[in-house]
């Protein structure tokens, strides 16, 4: 089998097409053993542990783990199968286990702490102090202090964590998908994009029915609830789409994510009180930048004061708009599409007018001329590699003629796919055990509409957004110096600073000097016009405080979710009371957000979903040095790349940061870009 095992050759870029779900178990089986007894033997030898012997050899050990676990993991994600689905998860009890038993192996934790206290860590690097800082840290947080009983019970709690939030997001996809609307009539797609029923007739026609097919799939899903005329179809799909995986909606009851988040729940807060914390929003603070839950919720609430008065002002024009226009009783399925028609009232300007400047080749050609002005390096497409769709393409990063690293980008919608948008690094920048230096690569996924009728993807300026936000992640992973595993790339940076690289880049989508590099007609090339640029810009903080306190509100629901878990209330009743703080328009009470709140119950943001917040104001703090000094200043980009994406997880983040701006961050500049200061006001 090991011949014929993709998952267990050597190879430089994953082979997709040849990885079968029959090869998944088999190579992780045979990875994990030969890493106990790699490890076991390891330590035998270690009489006086040494940075190569100890710290690269486990590099090496992760590095073919991360091999064989990456790929499947990556295609669980974009190509799921029930097949594939079968084999990844029968394989997550057992890599769970291996962790758990790495953390708590206490030779080993005893080798990294005679390490870092022998004369030749006095000599090392400032990342590999911090490698050996953060490795101590974090074998007490996985029990190594707790006795043999509580040991067993902190594996077993992380076991069926991670059995439990894969099965939510794959309920969340199966929800996703078992809901459809066949249109036969399409009178009743008054007020769609010519677009966006192209798309809903492929979506048929794939499916081998004749009209239009509406799914909940984002972009469809978008485009009904922004410009459908028909107010029976925008609440017929915001009801199948805010009740997926729940207990409530059109399919209620099927997929329901509900059982699993009570679990979830009740299991972080045994593993926080397990490891001495009050609660899990506590125990996720101790690897992130903030000092504290009272410094989160009082940042948060903060926040939430200062824009509640914007958000209800923003609400206020909404709703008389809405009455002007014969509807007095605005509900949260007519939000979107008033919001886009006063939007075009207000400054003459739509998401859907910008998209006929925006074909993605433009503004990819331009993403890669911003970041050549920013970092120096330039970008070229590479073909001919294996795959796991068609549509998926690979660029190869340079500087000065030499390869720096490469980057996968997946960016269309499609059945089997998970929702949303992500970067994960596919390999990690490092120095092998050999000397020599392995190359970064990075998947960069996102879910827009794609190419319909033979004209290229057009996105909206809101997708170009989020394709900046996702090429930020994967600049911080790609441009990276350090050579350490443990710190390169976005390795080891706190949670809450690493959203500051992928927001920072947004910024650019709304200069016009990046416009101008990023938008080009798509059927004449002609430059975006002057005047639409500037309806762009006025209209830049548009509704920007009902947006605000939606943001928090997920943000405090998520961070007091974990720390007041198991004081008698539901999921939903601790919903509800932060609404009753921050929110400004009710939803139905059918809405089952938290259901279908990935990021918190099966993503990495459990407690963490604050970081978004927190990042943008570093963001916004570092992006005015450009302001002050030139948006394409070479000298500023390149102190920025030296400061904050080459040094990857090798220092605190605040002393990146401080290196960066000369000061500690400021709250003044998120406020005025979002144009909620009383100044901007």
């Amino acid at each position: 089998m090991t011949a014929n095992n993709p998952l267990l050759q050597d190879f430089d870029l994953p082979p997709y097409s040849q990885i079968k779900p029959e090869h998944v178990e088999p190579a992780i089986d045979q990875i994990l053993a030969d890493s106990r007894a790699a490890i076991a033997e390891l330590l035998q030898q270690q009489a006086e542990p040494s940075w190569d012997g100890l710290v690269l050899a486990l590099d090496e050990l992760g590095a073919r783990l991360g091999r064989a676990w990456g790929p499947v993991s990556h295609l669980n994600a974009v190509c799921n199968s029930p097949e594939l689905r079968a084999a990844y998860e029968a394989c997550l009890p057992k890599l769970s286990e291996y962790w758990t038993e790495l953390g708590q192996n206490k030779p080993l934790f005893q080798a990294y702490d005679a390490l870092a206290g022998s004369p030749e860590a006095a000599g090392f690097d400032v990342a590999q102090k911090t490698i050996l800082e953060h490795a101590l840290r974090d074998f007490r947080l996985s029990g190594i202090d707790l006795p043999a009983e509580q040991q067993k019970r902190y594996g077993e709690i992380q076991m069926r964590l991670s059995e439990l939030t894969s099965k939510f997001s794959n309920q969340l996809l199966d929800a996703t998908q078992a809901w459809t609307k066949h249109v036969t009539d399409e009178a009743v797609l008054a007020g769609l994009t010519d677009s966006a029923k192209a798309q809903m007739q492929q979506a048929a026609a794939a499916k081998g029915l004749d009209g239009w097919l509406i799914t909940l799939e984002f972009p469809s899903y978008f485009a009904v609830i922004t410009y459908a005329d028909d107010r029976a179809l925008r609440e017929e799909i915001y009801a199948a789409y805010c009740t997926r995986a729940s207990d409530q909606g059109p399919n209620a009851g099927q997929h329901d994510n509900g059982p699993l988040m009570a679990e979830i729940l009740d299991l972080r807060q045994e593993l926080a009180r397990l490891l001495g914390f009050a609660h899990y929003s506590e125990l996720s603070l101790a690897s992130k930048m903030a000092e504290s839950t009272e410094q989160v919720l009082s940042f948060l609430r903060d926040l939430a004061v200062r824009s509640k008065p914007f958000a209800a002002q923003d609400l206020a024009e909404l709703k008389a708009f809405a009455a002007e226009q014969g509807l007095n009783d605005l509900q949260s399925w007519d939000v979107g599409y008033y919001s886009e028609k006063l939007r075009q009232q207000r400054y003459s300007i739509s998401q859907e007018q910008v998209r006929a400047w925006f074909p993605v080749d433009k503004v990819l050609t331009g993403l890669f001329a911003i970041v050549q002005k920013l970092y120096g390096i330039e970008i070229r497409e590479l073909k001919d590699f294996d795959s796991w769709h068609p549509d998926v393409r690979l660029f190869e990063i340079q500087e000065n003629g030499q390869h720096v690293g490469r980057f996968f980008f997946d960016l269309y919608a499609r059945a089997n796919k998970r929702g949303g948008a992500w970067m994960d690094g596919a390999r990690d920048k490092r120095r092998a055990a050999d000397g020599s230096l392995i190359s970064p690569v990075a998947n960069l996924v996102c879910n827009f509409t794609p190419p319909v009728g033979g004209k290229p993807a057009l996105l909206t300026h809101d997708e170009v957004t989020t394709l900046f936000h996702e090429f930020g992640h994967g600049l911080h992973h790609l441009l990276t110096r350090v050579e350490h595993a443990g710190a390169s790339g976005i390795n080891g940076v706190a949670w809450d600073a690493v959203e500051l690289p992928s927001q920072f880049m947004e910024n650019w989508c709304w200069e016009p000097e990046g416009l101008a590099l990023i938008s080009g007609h798509h059927e004449t090339g002609e430059a975006l016009p002057q005047a639409m640029l500037d309806k762009m810009l006025a209209a830049k903080n548009f509704q920007s405080g009902l947006m605000m306190v939606r943001q928090l509100e997920f943000s405090l629901f998520d961070f007091e979710l974990h720390a007041t878990h198991g004081d008698g209330r539901s999921v939903l009743e601790v919903l509800e009371a932060i609404r009753d703080e921050v929110s400004v328009l009710r939803p139905p009470a059918y809405n089952r957000f938290a259901n279908g709140f990935a990021h918190i119950f099966a993503g990495g943001y459990a407690a963490g979903y604050y970081s978004y917040k927190w990042a943008e104001v570093l963001s916004a703090d570092a992006f005015s040095k450009f302001e002050e000094e030139g948006v394409f200043n070479a000298d500023t980009g390149r102190a920025f790349r030296e400061a904050i994406l080459a040094r990857g997880g090798s220092q605190e983040p605040m002393v990146l940061f401080v290196d960066f701006r000369g000061r500690e961050p400021k709250i003044d500049a998120l406020l005025r870009h979002l144009g909620l200061s009383q100044e901007a006001a």
